[in-house]
């Protein structure tokens, strides 16, 4: 019996999302086929000119825009901020500060630090766990 290798294939959305590209700006032979996994991982290893281009210019999806301005994806909405932005949109916005980004990196910043007081507290309760059950063996 031999065994027959299925490619496997994804939308090009997918593809898109896993390259950290807005796949509306990609090109039209990108967006109109599926994408291999080998295909995908030949554009991570070696990424032709569009992809760098994007990368580097955009315009960049709502992830890789919060991720730049420090912000959540939700927090983008909050702000009015729905539609892909390019490089230079975000480092304007970075320079002008508007109220809305100062207010959602503030609470950014909180969620973090709370992220990182709940996962500290949840240490110290593992390890007096794992104490405890040491005492009791």
């Amino acid at each position: 019996m031999t065994s027959h290798q299925n490619t496997q294939t994804m939308k090009p959305a997918t593809a898109a999302k896993k390259l950290g590209v807005y796949l509306e700006a990609t090109p039209a032979e990108f967006r109109e086929g599926a994408v291999s996994r080998a295909e995908l991982n030949a554009l991570q290893a070696d990424p032709p000119v569009w992809l760098r281009e994007l990368r580097r210019d955009g315009p960049h999806p709502r992830p890789v825009v919060a991720a730049k301005l420090g912000v959540s994806i939700a927090g983008l909405a909050r702000g009015g901020v729905t539609e892909a932005l390019t490089t230079e949109q975000i480092e304007a916005l970075k320079t002008d500060e508007p109220g809305w980004l100062r207010r959602e990196r503030a609470t950014q910043a909180e969620v973090r630090k709370e992220t990182a007081r709940i996962k500290e507290r949840d240490a110290q309760r593992e390890k007096a766990t794992d104490s405890d059950s040491n005492k009791r063996a």
